[in-house]
């Protein structure tokens, strides 16, 4: 199975956020639905 490491970068306040999964697309999209509590409150996120 592939996983991937990722940071986010958030397009309030600059902040970052730095995760892992095996799928990217659905966890980027959990982020900027704010279905992720702790980064629901910088939303959106952009992928670095």
């Amino acid at each position: 199975m592939v996983y991937f490491v990722y940071i986010l970068q958030s397009q309030v306040n600059g902040s970052f956020y730095k995760g892992h999964t095996d799928n990217l697309i659905r966890r980027l999209n959990e982020h900027n639905s704010g279905k992720v509590t702790y980064s629901k409150k910088f939303m959106p996120w952009n992928l670095v």
